[in-house]
């Protein structure tokens, strides 16, 4: 009996044949992804491409069950076609160690599979492959698993919603004098330390005053911003002795003494919040440093006043009383892990001084600003040790290295079985979406309920007001470094922009081949490249606003009456050569009609109410122009709200400059 007689006999032998050349791409090969990877082969899958970007951690071990201690920091894609590769032998795996949004992997590239299988665990690549998926028009799989929980997708082009389709959440986001001045939980601390003190020192440095500034008219505390610039001005010269060896200490002295005695002078900060403590770096490292009481607010007599005082003054962190090590509170007498392990004030210190000079030595060696990564050991002791020091001066309980890691990375407990019964319902959804048999495909969620563990739901259409899904996509083979915006705009029906120099072009602008063009917006991603009121792009190439092959133009109708045409990006074929600047389709598909979200009703005028009601409005208010200018991350397409709110981004976390929201956060 051969290794597939079972699958040959469970899924009869044509679909069986059907497998063996079906060209399967599977996206991450993470937790969901080995055990994707092992069922694909045990079934027959013929000819899988598996791409990851990631490399193999040893906090992987215990449920990624393809990589072995060994394969620490080795490419997972690679390691997992090697292991998996004995499986099936029959199969032909191709490891790719890559980003999948490197401009090789274009449309072109999508449309040579048959079947995209995603085992991903980023909002930005999902709905990257979401949208490559859809253009190419090609069946996608979606999945996820967050602990004992999962779900598995089905995408198919206008058959199905797509990953799109619903607006995801809005991350949820920290005040600036929160983050900054104010912090009252350890994710404070963390976010303080992975998205500020981080890139202040060895990340891109950046210009706070325009930060500042929409703040202040946010609402926010005019003296706090004030005592905040003073602080940001003095990073710079911090910035440029980080090749010194007293380096950890100028930056220790700054942001854990010098910085909180400057708060500590705002006194009107302090009235209902309990004030923050400096700290001595040469006290600490001397081992004589004594952690001084709190005094809380509205108190004649002293105490150390936290969530967590008992904690901090019985026993600070890992043995140390006060500042104080007692006989048993050596470092060796931590159990388990060392991530596990908790760690002292002298500890951390200990850390801090240790990774600021791993860091400074790495930028110094490069001349490359760092970013953050959970994986990256010199940056997440920085943060785990900067985190806890600035937590433990605030009264705030620290955290373990384990603990920071999964909060900055926003690290989702994954459990082995879970993963596995999630692969099982991919390939099973796949198998019906090969056979076309899409009266059979579903949702489906692995939940915490004994008695009904899986649940169920038919698949719903696609959302009619999708920015993606309902997109029309045509592939637009061109030389970026030659191709003028306004030539490709022309050629795919779009009038030029207006601008002195074009004045006795203007017919031309609306009428070309005795062809009526059209007005319209024009973006790449979120940027926006062009509109009928600014000219001046329609005279660059792609290349020089840094659109080339792998993007796509999204061409938006200026009177919001079609949907979305969408330029796919390619190389020009080989007959073309590198002359031609662009090659457009012998007809382009019509762009059917946009379908605007409805008016929400009016609020019925009570029965008894004797009063007239106001006269209506002369003019009508168009709100499909502002709708066409908003375009979300996940592609859906809201309505204006009436509220203005401002959002900024530092390394993945989404800052609200507001004073309203105290206690939510998303890491990235």
């Amino acid at each position: 009996m051969g290794r597939d007689a079972y699958a040959r006999a469970i899924l009869g032998k044509d679909l069986f044949a059907q497998l063996g050349n079906t060209r399967v791409l599977l996206v991450g090969a993470g937790g969901i992804g080995c055990e994707l990877l092992k069922t694909l082969l045990l079934t027959g899958f013929g000819h899988i491409t598996i791409l990851d970007l990631d490399t193999i951690d040893l906090s992987n071990l215990n449920r990624q069950f393809l990589f072995r201690k060994k394969d620490v920091k080795q490419p997972k894609a690679l390691v997992a076609a090697d292991t998996a590769g004995s499986f099936n032998p029959a199969c032909t795996i191709e490891p790719i160690h890559a980003d999948i949004f490197e401009p090789r992997f274009d449309l072109a590239w999508f449309s040579g599979f048959d079947i995209v299988l995603n085992a991903l665990d980023n909002m930005a690549a999902r709905l990257h492959v979401n949208r490559m998926c859809i253009a190419a028009n090609v069946p996608l799989v979606e999945s996820g698993t967050a602990g004992y929980m999962g779900q598995v997708q089905p995408i198919v082009k206008d058959r199905t919603e797509c990953f799109a389709c619903l607006p995801k959440d809005t991350p949820k986001t920290f005040p600036v004098c929160t983050i900054r001045s104010t912090p009252s939980t350890p994710v404070h601390c963390i976010v303080w330390a992975k998205t500020y003190l981080f890139s202040k020192l060895f990340g891109e440095s950046e210009d706070d005053d325009a930060e500042f500034a929409e703040a202040l008219k946010n609402g926010e505390n005019p003296t706090e911003i004030a005592e905040l610039r003073v602080e940001a001005a003095a990073f710079s010269a911090i910035r440029s002795s980080l090749s010194s060896p007293n380096a950890p200490s100028l930056v220790f002295d700054k942001i854990y003494n010098a910085d909180i005695n400057r708060l500590l002078g705002m006194e009107d900060m302090w009235k209902s919040r309990t004030p923050p403590v400096p700290l001595d770096y040469t006290a600490i490292r001397a081992r004589s440093f004594v952690l001084p009481e709190r005094k809380k607010p509205g108190t004649v007599k002293t105490t150390n006043a936290s969530t967590n005082s008992k904690a901090l003054v019985n026993k600070t962190v890992n043995g140390l009383k006060n500042g104080k090590r007692e006989a048993n509170g050596s470092p060796d007498s931590a159990s388990g892990l060392k991530d596990r392990k908790e760690l002292s004030l002298e500890d951390n210190v200990e850390l801090f001084a240790s990774s600021v000079q791993r860091l400074a030595a790495r930028q110094a060696s490069t001349s490359q600003p760092l970013s953050f990564d959970k994986d990256d050991d010199d940056a997440l002791d920085f943060v785990t040790a900067t985190a806890n020091l600035r937590a433990i001066c605030y009264g705030i309980p620290t955290k373990t290295r384990w603990e920071v890691k999964e909060m900055a990375g926003n690290i989702i407990p994954a459990i082995a079985t879970t993963n596995a019964m999630i692969s099982g319902m991919i390939v099973l959804q796949a198998l019906h979406l090969l056979k076309k048999a899409y009266h059979l495909i579903r949702s489906v969620y692995v939940r915490k309920k004994p008695h009904s563990p899986l649940g169920t739901s038919t698949m719903v259409p696609p959302n009619p007001y999708c920015a993606i899904c309902k997109d029309v996509y045509v592939p637009f083979p061109c030389n970026p470094e030659i191709a003028i915006l306004g030539d490709v705009l022309r050629a795919v029906g779009v009038a030029k922009a207006e601008d002195e120099d074009d004045d006795d072009d203007e017919d031309m602008n609306r009428t070309e081949n005795e062809k009526e063009l059209r007005e319209a917006y024009v973006y790449e991603g979120n940027r926006l490249l062009f509109e009928p009121e600014m000219g001046e792009n329609a005279k660059k190439t792609l290349a020089y606003m840094g659109v080339t092959w792998g993007k796509s133009l999204i061409v938006t109708d200026y009177e919001g009456k079609v949907v979305n045409l969408v330029l796919v990006l390619l190389p020009l074929p080989p007959d073309q050569g590198d002359i031609k600047p662009f090659v457009v389709p012998a007809q382009l598909p019509p762009l059917p009609s946009r379908v605007l979200p409805p008016v929400p009703s009016e609020p019925l005028t009570p029965a008894k109410s004797l009063k007239r009601s106001a006269p209506e409005d002369e003019g009508e208010v168009d709100d499909t122009r502002a709708i066409k200018r908003i375009r979300t991350e996940g592609g859906a397409v809201k309505a204006p709200t009436g509220k203005e709110t401002n959002f900024r981004e530092e390394n993945g976390v989404l800052i609200l400059d507001d004073d309203e929201d105290d206690n939510v956060i998303q890491l990235d």
